[in-house]
C-alpha cells in the first residue's frame, strides 16, 4: 500500500494521452481566424498576414469538411451589415451541410474590442441560432485578441462537447 501511495505522489510518468480532434475553422476574410488561432497558440499576432483571395475559395470550403469532428466558425461581430449577412448565410450553410450538421460548433464572435461590435445576444438573434441549430450542440463565444482566457475557455467547452459526442458514439 505504501508503495502505491509513493508511486502516485512521486513517480510521474508521461501525461495520459489526450484525444486529438480534427476541426475545421471557417469564416469570412478579416473575421480574425488566423489572429485568434495564433493568439491561442501563444504566437505574436503582429506577424499574422491576412489570407489573400479567401473570398474566392469560399466555394471550396466543403472540401475541407470530410473527416472533421467539430467546426469553428469565426465571424466579425463589428462588420458591416452586408458582411454580417454573408457570414450569416455561410454559417447557415455550414450548419445544414450533411457532413457538418451533426457536429459540435464553436461560433466565435470576434472583434468584441471594437466599438461597433454586436453583443452575443445580438449575434444569436441576427444569426437565428436558436431556431436553426435547435438540437445541435453549439457554443457562441464573444471574443477579442485581448481576452485569451475567454478564448481558451470556449475551446475547453468545445472539447467537452466533442468528448460527450465520443461517449455517445461508444454507447451505441
Amino acid at each position: 500500500m505504501d508503495y502505491l501511495c509513493f508511486r502516485a505522489l512521486c513517480c510521474k510518468g508521461p501525461p495520459p494521452a489526450r484525444p486529438e480532434y480534427d476541426l475545421v475553422c471557417i469564416g469570412l476574410t478579416g473575421s480574425g481566424k488566423t489572429s485568434l488561432l495564433s493568439q491561442l497558440c501563444s504566437e505574436s499576432p503582429e506577424h499574422v498576414v491576412s489570407t489573400t483571395g479567401a473570398d474566392h475559395i469560399r466555394k471550396y470550403w466543403s472540401r475541407y469538411y470530410q473527416g472533421s469532428q467539430g467546426v469553428i466558425f469565426v465571424l466579425d461581430s463589428a462588420s458591416s451589415e452586408g458582411d454580417l449577412e454573408t457570414a450569416r448565410s455561410e454559417l447557415h450553410s455550414a450548419l445544414q451541410h450533411p457532413q457538418l450538421c451533426t457536429l459540435p460548433f464553436l461560433i466565435l464572435a470576434s472583434h468584441q474590442d471594437k466599438p461597433a461590435a454586436r453583443s452575443a445576444q445580438e449575434v444569436k438573434k441576427y444569426f437565428e441560432l436558436e431556431p436553426l441549430a435547435r438540437g445541435q450542440r453549439w457554443i457562441l463565444q464573444p471574443c477579442s485578441l485581448g481576452d485569451v482566457a475567454a478564448l481558451k475557455d470556449s475551446f475547453s467547452r468545445l472539447i467537452q462537447l466533442l468528448e460527450e459526442k465520443d461517449q455517445e458514439a461508444a454507447r451505441m
